[in-house]
């Protein structure tokens, strides 16, 4: 399977939680799908004649663009690869660029998955998240879609400044309400130098500490698994056949070419995996879009084990204690005592010799793994 991901880097303005890689001027919206289209003839052997089963739109706020800029570049992609008819084309989209008449272009230039940055269904919240748009937005963006689009995804976050068990019921009890095919539920972080981090160190906001928000987590579970979505990510919910093809690739470490600034690539040559990614700068990827990989790494052995136990928990997918056994590093502690820690403090489970994280597991996932490879 191969897939696709192009960043778009625009916003309207920065979420005061976000540390992507975005700009908030528009002005260059034009330039840059002349840079992508360049960019994309550049790399055009590394697909050229291959099928393409996910392409994914990410940012940034892709809903921002005109969507004539992105059925444009989709038909550039069908010169030059062969687009699978029923390959996955997700965009993520904010409610307040989403009305009736978006949505019709949206679904009319080939987007067939919805990705919508709801994050709560609550006024007070959505305030202290710093977002745009209103709960009444989120449920009519939600309904309107859901009515033109077979998948939609929705994301939302606890933890928010203020919030409440209540609250955080009254999004959940929401979202289970309008029935979205995918939830992806985030624990808001702090993410150094954005806005939070620096307004949580000054002490001018207090968020909720680990415990409520572990509590806001395991909740999210009971509630979404109850109602007959499978939890198939340490992040995400889906109903049966709506898990995010392009998501769930990438954490089976399965190839894929990223376009536009900060985008990574991933791709697979026989025995030889390479990763590489494009520069942080807009200004220096509209000056030269054919030459933006400022990165590229050839993965030895222990890159590819430590990737393998990190992603593969994250899906459940199962790790052989062999594989654990033979790739961690001469000296690590005993693979057996770690195993052992784990499974008594109930964050794995070992059938048939697969481990996998158990669901109280989940919420130390990264815990887990670095316990595994290093001890």
């Amino acid at each position: 399977m191969l897939s696709l991901y192009v960043h778009i880097p625009f916003c309207r303005e920065r979420c005061l939680y976000c540390d992507f890689f975005l700009v908030t001027r528009v002005d260059h919206v034009g330039h840059f799908f002349e840079a992508l289209a360049e960019e994309t003839r550049a790399k055009a052997e590394l697909i050229r004649g291959k099928k393409i089963d996910a392409i994914h739109f990410g940012g940034g706020t892709p809903s921002l663009v005109p969507v004539s800029f992105i059925s444009g570049w989709l038909e550039q992609i069908e010169g030059i690869a062969h687009i699978a008819p029923d390959a996955e084309i997700t965009l993520e989209a904010n409610p307040e660029d989403l009305d009736i008449r978006k949505l019709e272009e949206l679904r009319a230039a080939g987007i067939n998955r919805l990705s919508i940055g709801v994050q709560s269904f609550v006024d007070r919240k959505l305030r202290a998240l710093g977002r745009a748009h209103s709960a009444e937005d989120s449920v009519r963006t939600v309904s309107q879609a859901m009515e033109r689009f077979n998948s939609v995804s929705i994301d939302l976050m606890c933890g928010a400044e203020g919030e409440d068990e209540g609250e955080w019921e009254a999004d959940l009890q929401i979202a289970l309400r309008l029935r979205p095919p995918h939830v992806s539920v985030y624990m808001l972080t702090l993410e150094q130098k954005t806005r939070l981090w620096r307004d949580v160190g000054k002490g001018r906001i207090v968020l909720p500490g680990e415990e409520e928000q572990a509590a806001m987590y395991e909740c999210a579970r009971q509630r979404l698994t109850a109602g007959g979505f499978r939890h198939y990510e340490v992040s995400n919910y889906a109903l049966e056949g709506h898990h995010s093809r392009y998501n769930l690739s990438s954490w089976m470490r399965e190839p894929y070419v990223g376009f536009g600034p900060s985008a990574h690539s991933f791709m697979v040559t026989d025995d030889r995996q390479t990763r590489f990614s494009n520069a942080l700068s807009l200004m220096g990827y509209l000056a030269d879009p054919a030459g933006a990989v400022d990165f590229s790494e050839v993965l030895g052995a222990e890159q590819r084990f430590d990737e393998e136990v990190f992603l593969s928990l994250r899906i459940k997918r199962g790790l052989p204690v062999e594989f654990l056994r033979n790739g961690r590093a001469p000296g690590s502690p005993g693979l057996d005592a770690e195993l052992g820690g784990l499974l008594e403090k109930g964050w794995i489970s070992i059938d048939d010799g697969l481990v996998t994280l158990t669901e109280s597991g989940f919420l130390f996932a990264d815990l887990v793994a670095a316990g595994l490879i290093h001890g």
